[in-house]
C-alpha cells in the first residue's frame, strides 16, 4: 500500500528510488512487523487473560504441562497475523498476483484456526472442531486457492515438480499438480500445528524456513541468480521474499513473548496459518521438496503422529510414548527447555542442508 503509493513520487525524488530494491522492502517489512507485534503484545496478552481466552492443555500430556502452562492465554496467532499484514500491505506490491494468493491463504487458514481455537476455549477441551471440518475446510481453502493463482497469475512453472540435486529431473505433473499443491499446503498447515507444543519450539523453526525462502524466492525471481545457480526462473516471485520478511518479524517479535516460560501460545490461529503460508511459499518458488528439507523438523513431527495412529490401530501398540514426538522426549525426562533447544538445532542444521541443495545441483 505504502510502497505502491512511494511509486509515484519516485520520478520526483530520486531518493525514494531505495524502495524499489527488495532487500530493502524485505528487511522494511521484517522490522515493521516484529515492531508492531512487540507494541501490541503486552496489552494483548493482558486483553486476552482478562477475558479468560486460555489454552486448554491436554489431560494425558506430561504432568508438568498441566501444572506449568495452565491459564496461559493462547490465540497469540493474532499477534503474528497483524503484524504480518502491517510489514506486507506497507511494503509489500499489492499489484502482485503472489502477495494476493499468500494473503488469501494466510487469511483463510488463520479464520480456520480461529475458529478452532475459539470452540476449544467455550468448551474447555483440546478437542476443538472435528478432524472432518477441519480437512474439508482445508481442501476447500486450498484448491480455492491454487485455482485463482492458476487464473491471475503468469506462472509459467506451476505444473513442473524440481527436484534438488538433479538439475534435468522434472517432472510435468499436468492437472495433478492441483491435488499435489493442496497437498503442500494443507500437510505444512498441519505439520505446523502439531509441532506447536511446546513454549516456542514451533515460533524458530518458523523463522528459519522463512528466512531460507525470503532468500529463496529472491533468487528464484532474478534471472542471473537464477541461471547461476541452476534453478527455474519465475518472473516477479521474489516479491514473495518481502511476505517471507513479514513472517520473520511477527514471529521474532512473537517469540519475545513466547520464549520458555511462554506469557502466550500462538495456537490454531497461529500454526495453521503460518504453515499454510509455508506451503504455498514453497509451491509458488517451486521449491516444494526443498520445503520439506528445511522444515524436516515439522515433517518428523507430523510423521510421528501418522505412525502412532497407525501402529495402535493395526497392533494395539505405541511405537512412542506420546505423539507428537516433542512430547515423548519428554515422557523419557528431558525437560522442556532441553527438548525445544535440540529441536531448535536440527532445524538449523536441516535449514542448512536445504540451502545447499541450490548449489548442489
Amino acid at each position: 500500500m505504502l510502497y505502491n503509493l512511494i511509486l509515484d513520487f519516485v520520478d520526483q525524488y530520486t531518493f525514494l528510488n531505495v524502495f524499489k530494491y527488495l532487500t530493502f522492502r524485505t528487511g522494511l517489512a521484517m522490522f515493521t512487523s516484529m515492531v508492531i507485534v512487540l507494541l501490541i503484545g503486552t496489552p494483548f496478552i493482558k486483553f486476552f487473560s482478562a477475558k479468560q481466552i486460555l489454552d486448554p492443555i491436554r489431560d494425558d500430556g506430561p504432568t508438568e504441562h498441566i501444572v506449568k502452562k495452565i491459564n496461559t492465554p493462547t490465540m497469540g496467532g493474532v499477534l503474528i497475523l497483524l503484524g504480518l499484514f502491517a510489514g506486507i500491505l506497507l511494503w509489500g506490491d499489492l499489484s502482485s498476483s503472489y502477495i494476493w494468493f499468500l494473503i488469501f491463504i494466510v487469511t483463510c487458514f488463520g479464520i480456520l484456526g480461529a475458529y478452532d481455537d475459539y470452540k476449544k476455549i467455550k468448551y474447555k477441551n483440546s478437542s476443538g472442531i472435528t478432524f472432518k471440518f477441519k480437512i474439508i475446510s482445508q481442501i476447500l481453502i486450498a484448491i480455492t486457492g491454487m485455482l485463482l493463482l492458476s487464473h491471475f497469475s503468469e506462472h509459467g512453472e506451476l505444473q513442473n515438480l524440481y527436484f534438488p540435486f538433479f538439475k534435468n529431473l522434472i517432472i510435468n505433473l499436468g492437472w495433478f499438480f492441483i491435488p499435489f499443491s493442496v497437498f503442500i499446503i494443507i500437510g505444512s498447515s498441519n505439520a505446523v500445528n502439531l509441532t506447536d507444543g511446546l513454549d516456542g519450539l514451533a515460533t524458530v523453526p518458523v523463522i528459519l524456513v522463512a528466512a531460507c525462502f525470503a532468500f529463496i524466492s529472491y533468487v528464484t525471481g532474478n534471472i542471473v541468480f537464477s541461471e547461476y545457480l541452476q534453478i527455474p526462473y519465475i518472473k516477479g516471485v521474489g516479491e514473495v521474499s518481502v511476505f517471507c520478511g513479514s513472517i520473520i518479524g511477527a514471529c521474532l517479535g512473537f517469540l519475545w513473548f513466547n520464549a520458555p516460560p511462554a506469557k502466550i501460545f500462538m495456537g490454531d490461529t497461529g500454526s495453521l496459518a503460518l504453515g499454510g503460508s509455508l506451503g504455498a511459499v514453497g509451491i509458488i518458488t517451486k521449491h516444494e521438496i526443498v520445503l520439506a528439507i528445511t522444515g524436516g523438523l515439522f515433517v518428523l513431527e507430523a510423521v510421528s503422529v501418522i505412525v502412532q495412529v497407525v501402529s495402535y490401530k493395526l497392533t494395539g501398540k505405541r511405537v512412542f510414548k506420546m505423539a507428537p514426538i516433542h512430547h515423548h522426549f519428554e515422557k523419557k525426562g528431558w525437560a522442556e527447555s532441553t527438548v525445544v533447544i535440540r529441536f531448535w538445532i536440527i532445524s538449523i542444521i536441516l535449514a542448512m542442508i536445504g540451502l545447499a541443495t541450490l548449489k548442489l545441483r
